[in-house]
């Protein structure tokens, strides 16, 4: 591969960026189809029900104030997230039975086929019949309101009642930052020289992203030094305490919430996750950014300078008193007397610090290594302890399946209801599996006929071109057994149809006819 016209960018306002929203806006939800865009780790049902909590608990904060509470998620991605928040949150609410706050999710993304594929999603029509959901094309870096998709309003200055409730996950990492460099108690700016592939042209965004070489020059930057400088506190930190130290710092971020704070009269409460260091110890002797690549890239946001920003305007900051090894999850109240906020920080406790997404997703790194020595019951249990997530079901169907020999009665039925609980729950994706095909075989085996009969119904209505002659054989087996002839004989048949010489179906039907 050869490498040419090398050019030299701010790094904020390097070419990087373009070819990030270029790909997201080609690739709309296809972007997080097979994990290609991670997205488990902050969609999964666990940080999902967290976040809920923690609405939940701010809706509780809020009960006595006017006005409805708006929850605005920034680059809502796949949609998988917000639809498990909103499916906890709802069960929180209508468990709890108290006065609340009405409250509205809005999704937001930058790429508009994104916002109209979130609206036809048929996990989210329920919400959507409620009230409760809508969307918006949202710019990080530019925009000032919110044009909502489902009721035709305009969000804009001053709008809102009751504080603003964001949520920015794997968001500050993603839009352009600055870059400084602190040497000497001096500001740097560093810049990037990019060089491309000859053939720049012919390639897609992610292949061009993998191809393009960066490399880092300094330049002294003293308008950072200056008392006018709006983050000029936060700079003197890293003068004094930090030495040939790279910084990302987050201006576009920054000014994204002061956008967002426009729009309401009573501040913001910002729940956000990313690969982001609020700890200025891990800023010390930080080499420039490296790409992490992934169809798009990502870099670690700098949540340090996000939280000294909100603190010195009066905001109260939560991170984990630990330190984090995959994500890190932040709590950050912008209101009036942040303090008073009991039910949140309460929240804030039990669902992150205590033990929160970051303990699990560390946790599921050791499972899914040794998931093959795990009996059924720890697999059961951490199971539940996901919120019966359909991926973990999926990696782990083999497992139970050979465990189910010398499983007991009890164990079976926690199957079962798990089975239950994880499809009411189940946001489809474009994914290697059939979640309905898996959970039918495995109740099958189970010799749970009548809820076998069901799923692996739905997985042939919902692929009939491709599907798989054993499952007609179980749906015979089923139908046999719950008595229901015609029916079996109809897929008896239907698998003779794509296995002439099958020798179990044609003794079946001989013995019936």
């Amino acid at each position: 591969m050869t490498i040419q016209n090398k050019q030299r960018y701010r790094f904020s306002e390097a070419p990087i960026w373009n070819i990030q929203r270029e790909y997201y806006e080609k690739e709309g939800l296809r972007a997080w189809n097979n994990d290609q865009v991670p997205q488990y780790i902050t969609s999964n049902p666990m940080i999902a029900a967290a976040y809920a909590e923690m609405i939940f608990g701010f809706l509780q904060d809020r009960a006595n104030q006017e006005g409805s509470v708006q929850i605005v998620e920034l680059g809502a991605g796949a949609g998988r997230f917000a639809f498990h928040v909103l499916h906890e949150l709802c069960q929180l609410v209508d468990y709890a039975g108290i006065p609340l706050p009405a409250f509205r999710y809005i999704m937001t993304d930058l790429a508009m086929s994104n916002v109209l594929a979130w609206q036809k999603h048929p996990a989210l029509q329920a919400f959507i019949a409620r009230g409760m959901l809508d969307f918006a094309p949202f710019d990080a870096v530019h925009d000032t309101e919110l044009k909502l998709i489902v009721s035709g309003e305009t969000i804009g200055k001053g709008d809102v009642k009751q504080p603003l409730v964001i949520v920015g996950n794997y968001f500050f990492d993603g839009i352009p930052q600055e870059l400084l460099y602190v040497g000497e108690g001096q500001i740097y700016e560093t810049d990037v020289m990019v060089e491309y592939p000859e053939n720049r042209e012919s390639l897609k965004p992610s292949e061009l992203l993998t191809q393009i070489a960066l490399s880092y020059e300094h330049r002294r930057a003293p308008a950072y030094e200056e008392e006018t400088y709006p983050y000029r506190d936060v700079i003197a930190v890293y003068q004094e305490q930090l030495e040939d130290s790279h910084i990302v710092f987050p201006v576009a971020g920054l000014t994204c919430l002061d956008r967002l704070n426009q729009l309401s009269q009573a501040g913001y409460l910002l729940l956000t996750a990313d690969k982001g260091d609020h700890l200025l110890d891990n800023w010390k002797f930080a080499d420039p950014p490296e790409l992490v690549l992934h169809g798009s890239f990502s870099l670690t946001a700098n949540y340090h300078a996000i939280q000294q920003v909100l603190e010195n305007q009066g905001a109260l900051v939560l991170f984990p008193q630990h330190h984090y090894e995959n994500i890190n999850v932040g709590c950050m109240i912008h209101v009036d007397s942040p303090e008073s906020c009991l039910q949140t920080r309460l929240a804030y406790r039990r669902f992150v610090e205590r033990y929160g997404p970051d303990d699990f997703y560390s946790l599921k790194i050791w499972v899914d290594r040794n998931l093959e020595s795990m009996e059924l019951r720890h697999i059961l249990s951490f199971w539940r302890l996901g919120g019966h997530d359909a991926e973990f079901f999926i990696q782990s169907t083999k497992q139970i399946s050979s465990l189910l020999a010398d499983a007991l009665d009890e164990e079976k039925e926690d199957i079962l209801l798990g089975i239950r609980i994880m499809w009411s729950s189940y946001y489809v994706m474009e994914q290697k599996y059939d979640l309905a095909l898996e959970a039918g075989l495995l109740l099958f085996e189970m010799d749970m006929y009548e809820e076998s009969k069901h799923f692996l119904e739905i997985s042939v209505k919902e692929d009939e071109e491709e599907i798989v002659s054993t499952v007609f054989y179980c749906l015979a087996i089923c139908c046999f057994e719950l008595e229901l002839v015609d029916e079996a004989l109809h897929y008896l048949r239907e698998l003779i149809r794509l296995e002439p010489d099958h020798e179990e179906a044609l003794a079946l039907i001989q013995n019936f006819e």
